[in-house]
């Protein structure tokens, strides 16, 4: 069952149960597919969902410190129930230490030396963990690296 499906039958799960907020939270990201499948006047494939889906929970991650920088603890708690529902729909994430594997192999294959190569590696490494490791620790672990 492709991504899209998921979230449909998951959607329709939702209005039988009615579970109101799961039904928001899937509609919303539903929206955010529709609206880019459009644009591109075509059906998305799982890898395009996958990039959908990433951008929404950076986006609801994002929020979730702002909120919680401004003490609205109210609309934290909404947004971390958000990332919960969504959190199902991502493959599992990379433990940071297989990442840093991943990160050594990238480095030792492009023959990166310095920070001037980070560009390279980054190039090379971003498919390999997309979707399975967050960018920014990402970005953090091959900087650590090349230092």
């Amino acid at each position: 069952m492709s991504l899209g499906e998921r979230l449909n039958e998951d959607m329709k799960q939702a209005m039988k149960s009615q579970d109101k907020f799961k039904l928001s939270v899937i509609r919303m990201v539903r929206s955010s597919i529709k609206n880019v499948e459009i644009d591109a006047k075509r059906t998305l494939d799982d890898s395009e969902v996958l990039d959908i889906l990433t951008r929404e929970i950076k986006q609801r991650k994002d929020s979730l410190q702002e909120f919680e920088k401004a003490g609205r603890n109210d609309l934290a708690e909404g947004l971390k129930a958000e990332l919960l529902i969504l959190a199902d729909y991502m493959p599992q994430q990379l433990t940071e230490e297989e990442v840093k594997a991943i990160v050594q192999q990238t480095i030792q294959q492009v023959g990166a030396s310095s920070k001037a190569d980070m560009g390279k590696v980054m190039t090379a490494l971003m498919p390999k963990v997309k979707g399975l490791a967050d960018g920014k620790l990402v970005n953090q672990l091959v900087q650590q690296s090349l230092t």
